[in-house]
């Protein structure tokens, strides 16, 4: 019985070792295989590399020696921009006044950088402020921006356009992702009092009077929390009709 013993355990070690044995033999054929194909293949690698690094050197100097410098330049330029934006000169803004460089200047000349992307904004509010708001639309959507305050008054001042041209499904599309992008005090009320007022007006009343009475549970301190009473009852007025 032992003797039958000692010859099974001794065959299940002897084909241990050979399931071991083939494995590092399968190993050291892929290791072979992966040498051969790397040497056939060297020249085709060795460019692959030099172009990749090529980009990259290519990349840091376009960026250092190009973006960075003119990044300088567009802000120098639209300062005065951005200042008769703040006095509510669009025009001058926009176009500039002989002297200066309006923002459409600004996007044309320094598109790539930072502040050429801001003009797009800048332009975009103007052409609302104007009136013209297919031009507002277009520069709006130009703007891109991960900005947690930006974000919503892009998605709120594209509504107010859409709503303006009569597009009322792309207004209230644009003031749900408004208020839905970022939840804070400052916007969200804001936009969500916007699309309350939309829905409203289109006959959307349970829609409507959900979004009243979310502002004031969770926006009850803001100037729409504290004003939104009225409407949750004129809402459900029309309710009872």
């Amino acid at each position: 019985m032992r003797h039958k013993f000692g010859i099974t355990f001794f065959k299940m070690v002897k084909n241990k070792d050979k399931k071991e044995h083939d494995s590092f033999s399968e190993v050291e054929n892929t290791l072979t295989k992966t040498e051969q194909l790397i040497e056939e293949n060297q020249k085709t690698l060795t460019i692959v590399v030099g172009v990749i690094v090529a980009i990259v050197v290519a990349y840091l100097g376009f960026t250092r020696l190009y973006i960075h410098p003119r990044e300088t330049d567009a802000q120098e330029q639209m300062f005065m921009a951005e200042q008769y934006f703040e006095k509510d000169s669009f025009n001058l803004a926009i176009n500039g006044d002989g002297n200066y460089l309006g923002f459409l200047d600004i996007i044309d000349e320094y598109g790539m950088t930072d502040a050429g992307n801001l003009a797009n904004y800048y332009t975009g509010i103007s052409y609302l402020r104007l009136g013209e708001y297919d031009s507002a639309i277009d520069y709006l959507s130009s703007f891109d921006t991960e900005d947690l305050l930006l974000v919503p008054i892009v998605e709120g001042a594209k509504g107010d356009a859409y709503l303006e041209l009569g597009e009322t499904d792309k207004a209230l599309a644009a003031y749900k992702k408004a208020f839905k992008s970022t939840e804070n005090e400052l916007t969200s009320p804001v936009y969500m009092m916007k699309a309350a007022n939309l829905m409203e007006s289109e006959g959307q009343l349970s829609d409507a009077l959900k979004l009243y009475q979310d502002i004031k549970e969770n926006y009850p301190s803001s100037a729409e929390g504290r004003n939104v009473a009225k409407y949750i009852a004129r809402v459900e007025i029309k309710q009872s009709k």
